[in-house]
Order: C-alpha cells, then structure tokens, then sequence
C-alpha cells in the first residue's frame, strides 16, 4: 500500500497543532480562557481550518469546551478510573494476523514542554520522533506517534521501526531493556487526515491509546500516541479475584505477533492489589 504525501503530512500538521495546544492546556486550569482561533493561526503560523479541525478534536476528546459570544475554555477534569494489576502480573496476549509498519515521518527535534515532562527532559533535550502506519495482513489499523530520548536510541532507522521486534532493537542495538509501560485508552473519533491514512470515513470511532513505557532503571524511554481503528478492535479484560499461583509462567513471546497499542513482543507489568487482570486486545 502507497501512502499518500498529502495525507500523511496533513496528519503530521495536525499533531502538531494539536500538541501546541494540550501545552496550553496542561498550562492552565479547568476554566481558564484559551487564546482565539485566529490567534491561535497566527501564534502557530498555520491555517485557521488546521486550527479548527485540531480544536474540534480537542472539543470531541473533552479537553476544550466552546462557549457561543464568549470563546473556548479549558474543560473540566476528566473522572479517572485506575485498574491496577496484582502479583498475577498483567499481560497482553498477542493479537492476530500478520503486523507491518511504514513509517511516515523520522527525525531529530527539541522535545518541547509536554513531551519533555512525560520523559523527563529538558524542553530543549532532543528526541527521536517516528510516525508510523501500522498495517495488520495488509491492511491500515493504527497510526503512532513516537517519541524517544535522543540519547538513548541516537542511531534509530527507520529499517528498525518497520522490520522485527522495536524492543529487541532498543535492547540488541541500543542497549535499551524496557520494563514496564503505563498506558491509558479512551474512545475518540479519526480526523480527515487520519480516516483517509486508515481507509475509513471521518469521525469513524477510534480509540486512542497513549503509553509511557520506563526501562530497568525506572527511565522513561518512550512516549506514544496511537490511534486505533475502532471497527476493528474490542477490549476484553478477565480479571481473577485470587491471586496467582506462585510461579506461574506470565510470559507470552513470540516473534511475528503484535500487541495492539504496543510494539511487538512482551510486556509485563505489576501491581499491589491482591487480584490479576488479564487485558485482551482483538481485531475482529
């Protein structure tokens, strides 16, 4: 499958607008005044329908909220609800299907305020941003954004992001051992830009994942979005109200598999509660 130059840059264009704004946002409390959109065109140096289209995703997600004669607002805080795993461990079972990446976008680039908060960096420290399709027998399921410490992955190809296992390179290539990841879903819809990059119509539902995931050391060393076809995805969690045998094998490897929201391969991570919840992402 080709991708299209003038999608795939209007998707580029619209996440960073969008990250511009959840900078300002995050800088703000539930209720304070966000700049005009046209103020917001001029701050940022594109056009008002990118502006727009990238607050009304804002508006849809909950984060903004347009009052009529009066402007936007930062909307109230979101009601969060913690799932945490217990000695069992929580693991992902493989998905389906064959998994294949393209990327889209490589290059070197500062931080900025909100990327360098979740890595715990200096704005200005440079990270390794990758944006990528990820195609399951073919066909468009997700687009991510990455981001990773410069540093610590300074020679990263773009042959590292479409071929094998991205934390096997991180730890064969790079000398990076991930292990553990924090990461959130909640439901969204796809832009124009990202319906036309995943072959499906706009505002077709979609749900979002972000991930932090932290090395042996307890060092961050990536921060993801990801935008997942919704049409193609359930999210099923059995979760056991006894604690695991001890020693209970909590692995599941494998090379040609794919986690949906994470890389290829295996990630476990543990919790204090006294039950273990097993997540299951599938494809239909």
């Amino acid at each position: 499958m080709a991708i299209d130059p003038a999608a795939s840059g209007a998707v580029l264009k619209r996440e960073r607008v969008r990250d511009a704004l959840l900078e300002l946002i995050e800088a703000r409390r539930p209720g304070d005044g966000v700049p005009s959109e046209r103020a917001l065109c001029a701050r940022l140096g594109v056009s008002r329908p990118t502006v727009r289209a990238a607050v009304d995703e804002l508006v849809v997600a909950g984060l903004l909220v347009r009052e009529h004669g009066r402007g936007m607002f930062v909307a109230a805080e979101k009601i969060t609800q913690e799932l945490v795993a217990g000695h069992g461990g929580l693991t992902v079972p493989q998905a389906r299907g064959v998994w294949t990446s393209r990327v889209i976008e490589l290059r070197t680039l500062p931080a900025g305020a909100r990327v360098g908060r979740r890595l715990r960096v200096s704005p200005a420290a440079t990270i390794r941003y990758a944006a990528r399709l990820r195609l399951v027998d073919g066909a468009p399921m997700a687009i991510e954004h990455l981001h990773l410490p410069a540093a610590l992955v300074p020679g990263l190809t773009e042959a590292e992001l479409e071929q094998g296992d991205l934390y096997e390179h991180f730890r064969d290539r790079h000398g990076v051992r991930v292990a553990e990841a924090v990461q959130s879903v909640e439901p969204t819809v796809v832009t124009r830009a990202e319906a036309d990059l995943l072959d499906v119509p706009e505002l077709s539902p979609a749900l979002l994942f972000e991930r932090l995931t932290t090395d042996t050391a307890g060092r961050p060393v990536e921060y993801v979005r990801s935008v997942y076809r919704g049409d193609r995805y359930r999210i099923v969690s059995r979760l056991s109200l006894a604690p695991s045998a001890p020693g209970a094998d909590e692995t599941h490897g494998g090379e040609g598999h794919h986690h949906p929201g994470f890389p290829p391969g295996d990630l476990t991570s543990r919790g204090p509660v006294s039950f273990s919840a097993h997540g299951v992402v599938q494809h239909d």
